[in-house]
């Protein structure tokens, strides 16, 4: 079972409009609403590729009730820690004219170290039944750089692996309690490190360095470029064909997605990293944000790329 955490869950709703403009009344062609958060991007692609996905983390209100309703045809069982403040909504605009795409995300509710303290108790009886764990995306207000690091260590503690998708101080933090995977991009291992990255070597030895630091696999993603992951098993990079990308939103909790089903079902780092890529790059030719299409994926499997470093 892989065990999905979304601390701050959202209805995603999706707009396609013809030449949005500020300011002014907008017919809205086409909407649709899913639920949503960077955790729920991973579990419907997991769902969808045949793993048991358990989700997790905090809902509320009515909003709430409808995000554990709405996983249910993806074959996704929600298991949240309810509180009373209605769960956030988080908008995204398609511009069918000029194929631009405007966001909003609305910050949702505030938790007290109460609401967290009876978030972790669930959480440790979850964990005992999950192969995987994997925690992405922001946190509610009230909690602080510590949140994940705290969770981290009741995963680390049970003796499972541990997939840490967040960015900032979360992640800066998070990274102490040493996950077993993280998925930086370049900006943010910059961050973590304190080097330019201005260079594939200078990449590769600053994930390395993370790695020596107790982070079992570092993954970093290249944007067109591809991916890399350092681990034990070595440096691989992964090379993605030429494909006709239609909604890039969700890609890396797609991949995200791939690396709990590789790390669940005890693959190579190389075949992990060839899945995720695939499973990745068949997302980025569907609509939806957090899909994909079985029959995208293994046409692209065999295509995809992997050197060793």
């Amino acid at each position: 079972m892989i065990l999905t955490v979304t601390l701050n869950a959202a209805i995603d709703k999706r707009y396609v409009v013809d030449d949005f403009k500020t300011g002014e009344v907008n017919r809205v062609r086409e909407c649709s609403y899913v639920p949503g958060g960077k955790g729920l991007n991973v579990s419907k692609p997991a769902a969808i590729y045949g793993a048991e996905v358990v989700a997790t983390g905090f809902v509320g209100g009515h909003a709430g009730n409808y995000i554990e309703d709405a996983l249910k045809p993806f074959g996704i069982k929600g298991d949240f820690y309810h509180v009373n403040a209605e769960s956030r909504s988080c908008i995204n605009i398609w511009d069918e004219v000029n194929h631009v795409q405007t966001e909003f995300l609305e910050p949702g509710f505030t938790l007290t170290e109460e609401d967290f303290a009876g978030f972790e108790k669930k959480f440790r009886e979850l964990v005992k039944d999950a192969d995987v764990v994997s925690m992405s995306g922001s946190v509610p207000k009230g909690l602080d750089g510590t949140a994940y690091q705290r969770l981290v260590k009741i995963v680390k503690e049970a003796g499972k692996p541990v997939i840490l998708d967040t960015s900032g101080k979360l992640l800066e933090m998070g990274i102490e309690a040493c996950p077993t995977l993280i998925k930086p991009n370049i900006d943010e291992i910059r961050m973590l490190t304190g080097k330019h990255c201005d260079d594939i070597q200078d990449i590769i030895d600053a994930a390395k360095t993370i790695h020596a630091n107790g982070v079992e696999i570092v993954a970093v993603s290249l944007g067109a470029d591809g991916s890399l992951a350092v681990g034990e098993e070595g440096i691989f990079r992964a090379i993605v064909p030429k494909i006709n990308a239609v909604n890039t939103v969700g890609c890396g909790d797609s991949m995200i997605a791939g690396f709990a089903l590789g790390l669940s079902e005890g693959l190579s780092l190389e075949e992990t990293l060839r899945r995720a890529s695939a499973i990745s790059a068949a997302a980025a030719m569907r609509e939806e944000t957090g899909f994909f299409v079985m029959e995208d994926m293994k046409k692209l499997l065999p295509q995809i790329v992997i050197q060793r470093l």
